[in-house]
């Protein structure tokens, strides 16, 4: 009996023993995800803001874990365009300043990771000064051939930065970002495209001032500029709600159009896009309602899919699985483990057309308040790590999923 007691005693202690070990087990114990992700084609992404440069625990997270990562806003054009410097500019073509950015780059570099460009063409948050005349406000708007030939010199000036500095780093551009419109009014009816003449009721500038081939017309300049560099590196578009059927198909028609918008010397079309970035945000915005919807699932795989058979990458880009409950941890981790399970079916083929998953919702943000765009946005519980950067269920479901020691 006594040996009996004993024996259980034993076993009781292992499995507590077990158990505190698995509890504090940190996040960088564990095999890197960008690893597991490997046989499976794809690379692991996270964000990085330049305030987060000085988080020495989030960047040993970054560099444990992921193969790339996206500069939140800083390689943004209203983050890089210099007014005054514009004003000055000798050959009037605008100026940037690449501080922030170089900085941020040049860490991921000296941390073997690559970066995703992210975005050079954006109607949202654009410096109106960018559109008029000596770049002051107070002057006209400057007619559409200077506006082609800032745009022009503009992409052409920060894709060779950082391809010149930084050699291979940027592997990859989100050319345009979000020029798809949503609903009726955004765009003009009889255009398959949907490209947005307005957004929240505002006039988009670059469809205003530069042309409603302003999409095709921004691709054209960064494969020729690419062409020129002789970098391999790929060019994307990049939008939310990509999966929903709608906008799919607007997407779709407008990849149709950026790679017949220009030929080659033999008359032939040229391949002015490589990829489609599918903005994950999945769940309701705000809201638990529309969390975890199997609906969701079958979307993201069927739109990958669909766009690959366009002749382009797919990639997961600024991906949240959104969650506003706490208690709903047991259901959120085991619907992050249906996701990665979805993106190994898509890849099991030869073909593998997902080649990135770039996670936004990286860890919790419910520090904030819930009127917050962070909150709203990512869902305060929506991370593979809390506040601290400790493993949650999420990340244990998706390491698990990957085949993880």
């Amino acid at each position: 009996m006594k040996k009996l007691m004993s024996l259980v005693l034993a076993v009781l202690m292992c499995l507590s023993c077990s158990a505190i070990a698995e509890e504090e087990r940190g996040a960088l114990e564990y095999q890197p995800l960008k690893e597991l992700t490997v046989p499976l084609g794809f690379t692991m992404g996270a964000p990085l803001s330049y305030n987060q440069m000085a988080d020495g625990q989030y960047l040993k997270l970054l560099r444990h874990h992921f193969d790339t990562i996206t500069t939140t806003n800083e390689m943004k054009a209203y983050s890089l365009l210099d007014q005054r410097a514009s004003q000055r500019s000798s050959d009037g073509m605008p100026v940037m300043n690449y501080t922030k950015a170089d900085k941020m780059v040049s860490w991921a570099q000296k941390a073997g990771l690559k970066v995703r460009g992210h975005v050079l063409v954006w109607d949202a948050y654009m410096t109106q000064w960018f559109f008029h005349e000596g770049y002051d406000v107070s002057k006209p708007i400057a007619d559409q051939e200077t506006m082609r030939q800032r745009v022009q010199s503009y992409i052409e000036d920060v894709i060779c930065h950082f391809e010149e500095k930084f050699p291979g780093v940027v592997y990859c551009w989100d050319v345009v970002n979000e020029a798809v419109g949503d609903n009726a009014g955004e765009y003009v009816p009889s255009d398959a495209r949907h490209v947005r003449t307005k957004r929240n009721g505002a006039a988009n500038p670059f469809y205003e001032y530069v042309g409603e081939d302003y999409v095709e017309l921004s691709f054209l300049y960064a494969r020729d500029t690419v062409d020129r560099l002789g970098a391999d590196i790929k060019l994307f578009y990049n939008d939310y709600s990509s999966f929903y059927e709608n906008k799919r198909n607007a997407i779709k028609t407008l990849v149709e159009s950026i790679n017949s918008y220009a030929v080659d010397e033999n008359g032939n079309p040229r391949k002015l896009i490589d990829g489609v970035g599918m903005q994950g945000y999945i769940g309701g915005y705000g809201t638990q309602s529309g969390c975890f919807s199997n609906n969701d699932l079958a979307l993201i795989k069927k739109s990958i899919q669909e766009y690959a058979a366009l002749g382009v990458q797919v990639q997961l880009t600024e991906m949240s699985v959104r969650n506003y409950r706490v208690e709903e941890d047991a259901q959120h981790a085991e619907y992050y483990g249906r996701l990665f399970k979805v993106f190994a079916s898509v890849n099991s083929g030869d073909a593998r057309p997902l080649t990135s998953v770039a996670i936004w919702g990286v860890k919790d943000c419910n520090d904030l308040p819930t009127n917050h765009y962070t909150y709203k946005l990512n869902g305060p519980y929506c991370g593979l790590f809390d506040l601290k950067l400790n493993v949650k269920n999420a990340f244990k479901t998706v390491y698990a999923q990957l085949g993880g020691e």
